[in-house]
């Protein structure tokens, strides 16, 4: 199975291909997956080398000129290096532009901390009308950023991850799907999160939603599905409790308790593997398994 990134590669080339409106805006990273859609399209693709500020104003310019810009390079130079550009050049501006991010929380452990963005979802939801995509598989990642490139003049951020999952679902680009149904409490596992969400609540009465698409949240299926019980957990592949404002706000009209799962705050300066680090943030199935069940209260279940 290929990447979330390889399959962004493919398809941002045949997006240009189709698209006479798309132009690509790169920092380097990726630069040598993008060798020929640069050599059909030179005049839409363009390397500003490691300069990240200067990405972000440079993909702004050109949706100026009526463009739909498709911004790129490692969340952690695309959305916290040069945020002072993603509020000022898209946002204060008016204009809309697609940031396509690889690398994640900690996809490249041996990076170290400078290639790690676990706030990045965070950081983008202080600001207004962002559109915000986090798929958990390949096929997922393609959808979404053709949803993306189409959506008029819409700011939009899809995050790629290293991790995903073993298959992909019907997206949309919208609302949360259900994944199964129980009693008992919801649990929303996002993006590359499912499989291990999954895993985590076998035997447990309990619905599951998946969600790709973070922002704007999709308040009315949690509702819906949070109905029978007032208790909900998030599992987040980010900073644990970034989506747990908007839950909440989603149930302001009944009694309800949430739990944020995701990525700690504190910085893992051993920094190891993907596995290792999942583990030490307790995004594993036995320890999702474990804070769940501390959560939720206790019905007759299903030993695990």
């Amino acid at each position: 199975m290929d990447s979330m990134r390889d399959r962004f590669t493919a398809t941002v080339t045949a997006l240009l291909d189709e698209d006479p409106r798309l132009a690509l805006v790169l920092a380097e990273i990726s630069r040598d997956r993008l060798e020929d859609a640069a050599r059909r399209h030179p005049d839409r693709v363009i390397n500003v080398g490691i300069r990240e500020q200067l990405l972000v104003g440079a993909g702004a310019g050109l949706a100026l000129t009526g463009l739909r810009p498709v911004v790129h390079t490692f969340a952690s130079f695309l959305v916290e290096r040069p945020f002072e550009q993603v509020k000022l050049d898209f946002g204060h501006q008016g204009v809309g532009g697609v940031l396509v991010s690889a690398g994640g929380s900690y996809d490249w452990p041996a990076g170290g901390f400078t290639h790690m963005a676990p706030g990045d979802v965070a950081l983008l939801d202080t600001l207004d009308e962002w559109t915000v995509h986090v798929p958990g598989h390949a096929d997922e990642a393609e959808a979404l950023l053709r949803h993306a490139a189409a959506a008029g003049d819409d700011k939009v951020y899809v995050r790629l991850s290293e991790q995903a999952n073993r298959a992909a679902l019907g997206v949309d680009g919208a609302r949360m799907l259900t994944v199964r149904e129980g009693r008992d409490g919801v649990v929303i596992a996002v993006g590359p999160m499912l499989d291990n969400v999954l895993a985590a609540v076998e035997g447990l009465d309990v619905t599951v939603l998946y969600a790709t698409t973070v922002r704007p949240f999709d308040a009315d299926t949690l509702r819906r599905a949070a109905g029978g019980s007032p208790y909900v957990v998030l599992v987040e592949p980010y900073l644990a409790g970034t989506s747990a404002a908007s839950a909440g706000e989603a149930l302001q009209a009944v009694p309800h308790r949430v739990l944020g799962l995701g990525v700690a705050r504190r910085e893992l300066r051993r920094y190891g593997t993907m596995a290792e680090h999942l583990a030490a943030h307790g995004l594993d199935p036995a320890s999702l398994r474990a804070r769940i069940d501390t959560f939720l209260p206790a019905p007759d279940r299903v030993p695990a």
